[in-house]
């Protein structure tokens, strides 16, 4: 039996990777092309990294420079400059405001972002998104770290949980703390999730998880006393 829902934001409740891609792309247009591309490629295959974490590995792996204090903070600037007022109005995920109207009512919802915690209970607060939630996590923190906070808050078995996200990270965190995971495909967007053991449902919106999750607790239909 599922007792608590945990969902990703970007790419699971809004439909914001193409905006924070364009930023990405905008941020490092300094970089030769062929760099440029590979960044972008390691953007879109960690969807559920922080975008410190992504300055990092760019600057050491791709772009070999050294990433100093004062340029990672002109980066992350430079990127929520490009992308913070678009947030507050980019389109929902189809289904995503049923879902959350429905579930909320039965079941607690937890949001687990990469997006620094901050900024991403602000964007919610402002979205009017705070009352469908217990607790809205973001970075530093590692999600596998706030998914473990939630079993312990929440009492529930990690079979119990459910984590819905659309990146590879997502997948790894709840490989990490053994909650099921669910995985948001958009559509035309490749399965990064071949392979990968313990994906149990792949849905393209939120009308598909909801049907999905029917059974268990979501369903739109009022429960009987």
């Amino acid at each position: 039996m599922l007792t608590t829902l945990i969902l990703d934001f970007d790419g699971v409740i809004v439909e914001s990777l193409p905006l924070k891609t364009a930023a990405f792309k905008k941020i490092f247009s300094f970089a030769p092309p062929k760099h440029l591309d590979e960044i972008i490629a390691f953007h879109l295959e960690n969807g559920g990294m922080s975008r410190y974490d992504k300055f990092r590995h760019i600057y050491a792996n791709i772009l070999h420079e050294e990433l100093t204090p004062e340029t990672e903070e002109r980066l992350a600037s430079e990127y929520v400059a490009l992308i913070f007022e678009s947030m507050l109005t980019v389109p929902y995920v189809e289904g995503a405001e049923e879902l959350l109207r429905d579930c909320s009512q039965r079941i607690p919802l937890y949001i687990v972002s990469a997006t620094p915690e901050g900024e991403m209970q602000e964007i919610a607060q402002r979205r009017n998104l705070t009352k469908y939630f217990v607790r809205i996590y973001g970075s530093p923190k590692m999600k596998a770290e706030c998914i473990r906070e939630i079993l312990l808050e929440t009492s529930a078995l990690p079979d119990e949980a459910l984590f819905v996200g659309d990146a590879p990270n997502d997948w790894d965190a709840a490989r990490a703390t053994g909650v099921r995971f669910v995985a948001r495909i958009p559509p035309g967007d490749p399965n990064r999730f071949t392979d990968r053991p313990g994906v149990e449902g792949i849905v393209e919106n939120l009308h598909e998880l909801r049907e999905y999750l029917r059974e268990n607790i979501c369903s739109s239909r009022s429960r009987t006393p």
